[in-house]
């Protein structure tokens, strides 16, 4: 597997995470969470001599949906996002566009997904996990063979996301990290959407034993 981020300034303040995931072989190539700089995204796919098969959305917030219609105008790729999230591509409220006042996002995905189904590119083999708590159809990608999960805005390096937004819940949220995400293998490696990257194994005292992480 060959792993690319971009780190994707947008009005937040706090750059997006998108990654950029080649398998070596076939050179498939599946884009998370295209937040803008679509320009940066094709280059680095044109790098690889790769060819976008996925555009994954880990969920429906503008910050990381922006560029998803210019990247599948210019390289293809199908857009997927999980079904409770689909509905909120063009929601205003949900996608939050209209209170950070950036222009109207019209986007539909290619392909709705569920919990468990499973993504290929190539080779490699990507589980879908659906993890509710930042918005009710957040979901994480997990690759066993690759000791990696790609987490969203679900679980960061030593916190969690936002839970004070339209269709979120910090219930949810913490089922979602405790039940779904730490029962995952301890040398799991943490890909989020915003900030670095970190590892299961040093997440479970937050949340199990309740003390903060040690940066």
């Amino acid at each position: 597997m060959i792993l690319k981020r971009l780190k994707i300034n947008t009005w937040i303040g706090d750059p997006t995470n998108c990654y950029i995931i080649t398998d070596e072989k076939s050179r498939e190539v599946m884009v998370i969470d295209p937040a803008g700089d679509v320009d940066k995204i094709a280059n680095m796919i044109d790098l690889v001599r790769g060819k976008l098969k996925y555009i994954y959305l880990t969920h429906c917030h503008g910050d990381h949906i922006l560029g998803v219609r210019q990247l599948k105008e210019k390289c293809g790729g199908l857009v997927l996002i999980h079904r409770y999230d689909a509905e909120g591509l063009n929601n205003k409220d949900i996608n939050l566009s209209r209170v950070i006042d950036i222009p109207e996002i019209v986007l539909e995905a290619d392909s709705i997904l569920d919990d468990n189904d499973l993504i290929h590119i190539g080779n490699l083999q990507f589980k879908v996990i659906h993890t509710p708590g930042h918005t009710k159809g957040g979901s994480s990608l997990y690759c066993e063979k690759e000791k990696c999960l790609f987490s969203g805005d679900t679980m960061f390096r030593g916190t969690w996301g936002r839970t004070d937004l339209p269709t979120s819940s910090m219930k949810d949220i913490m089922n979602s990290i405790i039940n779904k995400l730490l029962v995952l293998p301890d040398n799991t490696i943490v890909y989020p959407g915003h900030g670095k990257s970190t590892m299961v194994k040093e997440e479970k005292p937050i949340y199990l034993e309740l003390r903060p992480r040690e940066f």
